[in-house]
């Protein structure tokens, strides 16, 4: 059963869930902040090589991927998403510290559903967030 926006992840006493891949240490702690106070419960991970069977082994309501990461790239990692049944409609925020207009055609064609900039305002992750659980 395909699953979407809020009904993606399993539900989970402790709200929804986000699982943020990225390898930051500054970032992760912002958005970490950010979104558990707004009532989601965050997990993390930040190697390319392992990134897709964490998502399938937590099956999170709402994946938040950064373009460069060690191993494999999150463009990579998100076509192996696309490509994959189990989590082929989960929403995907990507991150870039890059805003080329390149990398947001490359993500909107491979299939993200958003796309943010760094460095972006807690207003605009929490906002955008909400608005691809809901979808």
């Amino acid at each position: 059963m395909t699953r979407t926006g809020a009904n993606w992840g399993r539900d989970d006493e402790m709200g929804q869930r986000v699982l943020l891949i990225e390898d930051e240490p500054n970032i992760i702690e912002a958005i970490r902040f950010i979104l558990s106070r707004d009532g989601w419960t965050v997990h993390t991970h930040s190697d390319g090589q392992t990134a897709q069977d964490r998502v399938r082994g937590l099956l999170p309501n709402l994946v938040i991927l950064d373009v460069m990461l060690p191993g494999r790239s999150g463009f990579d990692i998100l076509r192996d998403l696309r490509a994959d049944h189990e989590t082929k409609d989960l929403p995907v925020l990507m991150l870039t510290a890059r805003g080329q207009a390149k990398d947001r055609e490359l993500a909107e064609k491979l299939g993200a559903s958003h796309f943010m900039t760094k460095p972006f305002s807690n207003a605009e992750v929490l906002e955008h967030v909400r608005l691809l659980a809901r979808n």
